[in-house]
Parts: C-alpha cells; structure tokens; sequence
C-alpha cells in the first residue's frame, strides 16, 4: 500500500463500534484504513474484558466479548479495510485542499478525506485504592480486571467493587473457584438490576458496607483484612486472588488539542454525528449528545449513521440511507 495513499475514511479506534463503522464504509465502497494504539483489534473488551460476557447485543443471549471481537473483526474486515496497530494518533490537521493528514506517535502520517474518531473513552488506567504496600501484590493476587477466567479456578478470590465489571466477575467466576466474595463499601451497586438480582441469588458471599484495610502475603497474596465502615469491626480473610474492581481513569489525550467542540471527556456531535471540523464524525462512548448512552449497542447505531453519512460528504450525489442490506447484491 503506498505511504501516501489518500483514504476515503480513516477510523481512528479499532474497538466494536470502529469495526462496524469499518463494515458500513466497506458497504458504501469506501477505501477504509483504521488506526489503533494497541497491538490488537478489540479495544477494552479485548484488552480489559475478553472473558466477560456481553448480554445486550442483538442476536446474542450472551456471547463473550472476546468471541464477539472476533465475529466484528470479520465482518468488519471483509471489505479489505488496510488496519494499522500499534500507532496512537497525536495529531490531526486539514490541508487546503481538504485532506485531513494524521500524525501518530512513531512519527508516521496518514491521509484521508474523513475522519471517524471512534476512541472510546481514551487511555485508561484502574483506579487503585490508597493502601501501603498493595503495589507489590500487583500480578502476584492482585488483578485490576480479568484475562482469563481459568487462573482463578478453584482460588479463594476476594472482589472490592460494586459497579457492573465486580457483579459479573462474581457472577463469572463463582462456579469455577473455591469460594467468591465479593465487598462494596455501601449497599447500592452501579449494575443492571437482573445482574445484581442474581448475584444475590448465587452462592458468592456479598458483604454490603465493608471495604479492604490490608492484604498481607509473602511472594502471593494470602491473607486480607476488612472492615465494615459503619461499626469498625474487622476481619481477616484467607485469600488467594484479589480483584480491585474500583473503575478506570479516562483521558482522550492528544485528541483534546484536535479543535473539536469537547464537553467534558467526550466530543459533540449532531443527529449525523458530525462534529464541528468538516469531514470528521464520532461514534461510541467519545460521542455526546443530549440523550446519550454508553453501550455497545448504541456505539454500533452511531457508526452505521457517521459512515454513512461520510459517504455523502463525500459523494453529495449519493444517498445517506444505503438501504437494506438483504437487499444489496454482494
């Protein structure tokens, strides 16, 4: 592929919601590049999540997230789209003539004549809890999310949290390890109702208003001190694997110094997902509008509308509704 080549699109995040916008453009007859920080396609369901299930994607009871990767990636993909990995976008300027020029961190330029910005949430990093001495237990029992499900089985495994991610690693891992509980320092959780129904269903021993004072161990954790933080009383547990569940620290970085109109962590858009710079559109947990919801399924829909109408930026001529795709002749 020539260096210079000028794309229709350029997708910059290669996550779910990247990968079907990739898959509507290939759709529309777009030549198609995504660029990604990471090594791999997938974004945080792969890098974060692989072994969580996702439950709200149509056609899908449940499906593991790195199984649905896998299933966008080929869908995605099958257009030819040119994936680039490994470069993290810092820069992002428009020539006279139109052409948007994307500057990466190896030092390599990219051009397009539109711009999907498909990042998610940016950079993250987990949240830690301001303990002394936990830093050495960091990949010896001390886990900030889950790659693979099989290292806990038949563990003793303590999880500190109350959002989605604490309830469905309880959820996930309480049939495979010896024993689950799970602490959250108050009694509501951040969770879809059903999750948190189960979770008080299963065997996972739930323990409301106790947080982690301490975790004690040689090379491996072995051993956790808790509290209940409304009487003080204390408890020791006998632990083998600790899951921090406490959320994550976004950052949109360098995109934040692109000129876009930005509220908060996150980049405005219109009805066509469109942004204030002509030619570059948002779709996913990086877009805001009034009304706006973080999901997958939602990211998806955005796609869908921000390819297609990139291809009327593009092609004026053209039709932003592509009609169904039953109906195209492949």
């Amino acid at each position: 592929m020539a260096e210079n080549q000028v794309f229709d699109i350029t997708i910059v995040g290669g996550g779910p919601t990247g990968l079907f916008g990739a898959f509507y453009a290939g759709m529309r007859e777009m030549s198609t590049k995504i660029i990604d920080s990471l090594e791999e396609l997938g974004g945080q369901l792969i890098t974060l999540y692989p072994e969580k299930y996702i439950y709200d994607m149509p056609g899908f009871p449940r499906v593991l997230a790195k199984d649905l990767v896998r299933g966008m990636a080929e869908q995605g993909l099958q257009y030819g789209a040119t994936v680039v990995l490994g470069q993290k976008v810092t820069t992002l300027e428009r020539r006279e003539d139109g052409i948007w020029i994307l500057g990466t961190e190896p030092g390599e330029t990219h051009r397009s004549r539109t711009v999907l910005i498909t990042a998610g949430a940016g950079g993250f990093t987990p949240r830690k809890l301001p303990l002394r001495g936990t830093e050495r237990f960091e990949g010896r029992g001390i886990h900030y999310f889950v790659r693979d499900l099989q290292r806990f089985a038949d563990r003793r495994v303590l999880i500190v949290g109350g959002g989605d991610s604490a309830v469905d690693w309880a959820l996930n891992l309480h049939p495979l390890a010896e024993h689950v509980t799970l602490i959250h320092r108050r009694d509501g959780f951040r969770a879809h109702e059903s999750s948190v129904q189960e979770l008080m269903r299963s065997c996972v021993e739930v323990k409301l208003f106790w947080e982690l004072a301490d975790v004690r161990g040689d090379t491996h954790v072995q051993e956790a001190t808790i509290f209940e933080n409304r009487t003080q009383e204390r408890q020791d547990l006998q632990v083998d694997e600790i899951i921090l569940s406490l959320g994550f620290h976004a950052d949109l970085g360098p995109i934040k110094t692109w000129g876009l109109e930005m509220k908060g962590n996150a980049i405005v858009v219109n009805s066509r997902m469109e942004t204030n710079l002509p030619g570059v559109f948002v779709a996913g947990d990086v877009a805001t509008y009034d009304g706006k919801l973080k999901l997958i399924a939602t990211g998806v829909g955005e796609a869908t509308i921000a390819a297609n109408h990139a291809k009327v930026f593009l092609d004026p001529a053209s039709r932003a509704f592509p009609g169904h795709s039953s109906e195209m002749v492949r």
